[in-house]
């Protein structure tokens, strides 16, 4: 496609400015989009001591090249367009993939709107957008939907966001070892059946440790997240009796200590010691200890590779294909070196578009996430910290992205 020179010209601009070529939303919806993105920055500055000031700044950077790129391509007419929206999980990641896939495609505007994981999927099913985002698989209503959608093709789902969740504690004098605790041991600390941090069964485990005799002070989020979710989905899994609560986005309990998004409820962990919480690991600053859980006779400590790993070992979902590569999470596992409190999020495409332009830049966008490079771009601590996929998910991605392709007439 022929390029365009505003679009050029604006990006030259940029890259003698050191600024990345992201888009994050689309041009299409900028007025509301931009304030939208400007106001996350603000926030986001506001919270940069929390969150960490290298992830804030790098995606307020991002927030102001939306602002001048996407005003430099507004009136371009040869730029196609790849609108994509859905998970919150995935921003920090999609904002480096976003960056990434421009470098070698720039006449593609390519977009990110973080609306969440139910929304992306209405949007992606009503055809506002050519790929979306969604920390669950969709329901089977949804399926029947996405064939209309799909030009009579099938959803593709590729598991290719995957963040390991990490259990924290403020317990200062603890040095930086892991605590090592037994699902049923977390699932009692946070159901308030485990009041001292001092109690036997964490000493249990955790032999030659001096043990505060402090109060337990779960956290847990304030509002519904997917975290929330996959938290909960593991203690189900793996507690037995000492979790009597069934997986949800809200939290099970009243009373709780609670924090607003990643951002508050790290800092309520921060603010009090012998408080215990779950976040994406990514954002758990060094200040905070984490849990190694306990899978079979072993503890493993939270990491990108033993995240990945339980990836490896658990079984296709139920309804899977091999466009549709959703997993059941073996929760239980275990597989030695295998850290299964983790969350999975899809990228959702079509196997069947209407024309030749969003069958290549679906098809190219796509295989750059699932790229090693692309992977690695995410997995950066100070980008997303997520969990590389194995090369053999990759080989299966790969094979589902190779059947998209342009309808039938």
């Amino acid at each position: 496609m022929r390029a365009c020179p505003e679009l050029r010209d604006t990006c030259e601009g940029a890259d003698r400015a050191r600024s990345p070529r992201v888009h994050l939303l689309p041009a299409r919806r900028t007025p509301r989009v931009l304030s939208l993105g400007l106001a996350r920055a603000a926030r986001r500055s506001r919270g940069s001591q929390t969150e960490g000031g290298t992830r804030a700044t790098r995606r307020r950077a991002g927030l102001v090249a939306v602002a001048a790129l996407t005003l430099g391509v507004a009136g371009c007419s040869d730029v196609s367009t790849l609108p994509g929206a859905g998970a919150s999980s995935q921003e920090v990641a999609m904002t480096a993939w976003v960056a990434g896939f421009q470098d070698t495609h720039p006449d593609v505007v390519t977009s990110y709107d973080p609306v969440g994981s139910g929304t992306g999927r209405e949007m992606f099913l009503n055809s506002a957008v050519l790929f979306a985002g969604s920390d669950a698989a969709m329901k089977e209503k949804e399926l029947a939907r996405a064939q209309e959608r799909c030009f009579g093709g099938d959803v593709v789902e590729l598991p290719l966001y995957i963040s390991p969740i990490a259990i924290a504690y403020n317990l200062p004098g603890l040095g930086t070892d892991h605590l090592r605790l037994r699902p049923e041991t977390i699932a009692a600390l946070f159901n308030g059946d485990i009041t001292r941090w001092n109690d036997p069964a964490i000493a249990e485990t955790n032999p030659g440790v001096t043990l505060p005799d402090l109060p337990v002070v779960p956290v847990n989020f304030f509002n519904d997240t997917a975290t929330t979710e996959n938290f909960t989905e593991y203690l189900a899994a793996t507690a037995g009796d000492a979790w009597p609560h069934e997986p949800s986005e809200t939290w099970p309990r009243s009373g709780t200590q609670s924090g607003a998004q990643t951002s508050g409820l790290i800092g309520t962990l921060q603010g009090a010691e012998g408080t215990i919480g779950y976040a994406d690991a990514a954002q758990v600053p060094d200040t905070l200890g984490t849990v190694a859980v306990g899978v079979g006779e072993d503890f493993v400590p939270v990491s990108p590779e033993a995240a990945a790993a339980v990836v490896d070992v658990s079984p296709p979902a139920p309804d899977a294909t091999d466009l549709r590569l959703t997993v059941d999470l073996a929760r239980d596992t275990t597989q030695p070196d295998t850290y299964p409190v983790v969350l999975i999020s899809y990228t959702l495409a079509c196997s069947r578009y209407d024309n030749e332009t969003d069958v290549a830049n679906v098809k190219a966008m796509l295989s750059y996430i699932a790229s090693e490079p692309g992977q690695q771009r995410a997995a950066d601590p100070s980008v997303a910290g997520s969990a590389p996929i194995s090369e053999a998910l990759r080989q299966r991605v790969d094979a589902a992205i190779g059947q998209i392709a342009v309808a039938a007439p």
